[in-house]
């Protein structure tokens, strides 16, 4: 069954996230799916750009921790959404935690409605956000990264937007997606793929410098006795052994 739905409209390619039952956690198999969609639109003339959106009410939670990807393969994923040669642009309705958040920050735009929550949870569960840092450093405000990076709290669409993880909010999230889409349309294929290797090449350079460290750091981490308590804390809903 695949988890990955993909739609074509008026040159745009609309790649789904369809594993609501696990609020579209970042498993192998929707990793690996995702990644593949992704290389067949850079591929295919037609596209000019890709929606990336979800069904069900989370956009992604994160990494799934019963079929975690990895991290070599998310830093795969990352990599590929920042070096696609067309726009890409995040869609969410939903709520976003964790690894999901690396998904905004990889994209080139992003918009959400008023609804959508996100958070940074990596340190309620004893690790960090260490590959997703990749595309959220260069991007986004570094005091409001610190802030909710160390405490984990969660936040709205406005805040999100202020600290540079989305684009642009509003309560009618295609209203506020139809312009970004009329643009792109109206945009050379030529020159979005120049404007975008501009715009991405900061980005790129610390997939470059810093990718293998951190790499290593998440796969540190991700086996750590914190982390195993953290993870089974979450599963059986209950509070991690160090809180106070």
């Amino acid at each position: 069954m695949t988890v990955v739905r993909v739609a074509r409209e008026r040159a745009v390619a609309t790649l789904t996230l369809d594993a609501p039952a696990s609020r579209n956690a970042l498993s192998a198999v929707l990793v690996g799916e995702l990644g593949e969609a992704l290389a067949e639109c850079g591929k295919d003339d037609g596209v000019r750009a890709v929606v990336l959106t979800h069904t069900g009410n989370t956009f992604c939670a994160g990494a799934d921790l019963r079929d975690p990807p990895p991290a070599d393969a998310l830093v795969g994923l990352l990599r590929r959404i920042v070096e696609l040669p067309k726009p890409v642009v995040a869609r969410v309705e939903g709520h976003v935690r964790a690894g999901g958040l690396g998904l905004l920050g990889a994209c080139d735009l992003a918009v959400a409605g008023g609804a959508a929550t996100f958070a940074f949870t990596e340190v309620r569960i004893g690790v960090a956000p260490a590959v997703i840092s990749l595309p959220l450093l260069p991007r986004c405000d570094p005091r409001a990264l610190a802030r909710y990076c160390l405490t984990g709290e969660r936040f709205g669409a406005a805040e999100a937007v202020r600290a540079g993880l989305l684009t642009a909010a509003g309560d009618d999230v295609d209203e506020v997606l139809a312009p970004l889409l009329e643009g792109v349309r109206r945009s050379s294929p030529r020159a979005l793929a120049e404007t975008k290797a501009l715009l991405t090449a900061r980005v790129l350079e610390a997939f470059d410098r810093d990718a293998a460290g951190l790499t290593a750091l998440s796969a540190r981490l991700f086996s750590s006795g914190e982390a195993r308590e953290g993870m089974s804390a979450f599963l059986e809903r209950r509070d991690p052994a160090w809180v106070v």
